[in-house]
């Protein structure tokens, strides 16, 4: 086992993970806050973005190749293009679901309505959006592995040339790596998470938790 290739494909497969994840969450974040104020067009706009994850990962990898090559740049925007329904669903989710009082309450106490989404919507809803990040990370490790069949690298090289050698220890050379991957970051976002809930809130939150909601 050449534990060089594997620690090579396992960084290739970082970066043709993690750049599509950062783009898909400045596109659908700052979009799901918008969506979130314009109900109106929620409803069209999310049922559109879905309509994305119908496609075949490998289709949708293939019909990027037409215009942009092979390689790294149509496997990344492909991959965006999967990792953006996630985070926008849920950070959507996350700004509608914030209780109405707690809004009503800073509305009372003179915020603005930026105000209200700084420092009570998007903190309120921070769980839920960060479960929607996490779940499009993982989503996107997986993935990433057939963009090998249009030459973009990564663990999935591994994968296949073990599948084509009939070798289940070329195969678990890039499989094993990738599922350690999704279960880091998933760690990391989770660690995450929770550095950036300011320390009241943690308190407001596993108080809210106990209590079963607020009243």
């Amino acid at each position: 086992m050449n534990w060089i290739e594997i620690l090579t494909k396992t960084l290739e497969h970082i970066y043709l993970s993690f750049i599509p994840l950062l783009f898909a969450c400045l596109i659908a974040i700052p979009l799901g806050i918008f969506l979130a104020n314009h109900e109106s067009l929620s409803n069209k706009f999310i049922g559109l973005v879905s309509a994305i994850q119908t496609i075949p990962s490998l289709a949708l990898l293939g019909f990027m190749v037409p215009f942009f090559g092979i390689g790294t740049l149509p496997a990344m925007i492909a991959l965006t293009l999967y990792s953006i329904f996630p985070v926008l669903q849920n950070t959507y989710t996350g700004i509608r679901d914030v209780d109405e009082s707690l809004i009503e309450i800073g509305y009372g106490m003179g915020m603005t309505r930026k105000q209200i989404l700084w420092m009570v919507q998007i903190p309120m809803g921070r769980n839920v959006i960060m479960a929607g990040v996490r779940m499009a990370a993982v989503h996107t490790l997986g993935i990433a592995t057939i963009a090998t069949y249009i030459g973009a690298g990564g663990l999935g090289d591994l994968i296949v040339r073990g599948i084509g050698m009939i070798d289940p220890v070329i195969i678990a050379s890039g499989a094993v790596p990738t599922a350690l991957l999704a279960i880091i970051v998933n760690r990391l976002l989770i660690s995450l998470e929770y550095k950036l809930t300011p320390k009241r809130l943690r308190i407001i939150q596993k108080n809210n938790k106990k209590s079963g909601g607020f009243k």
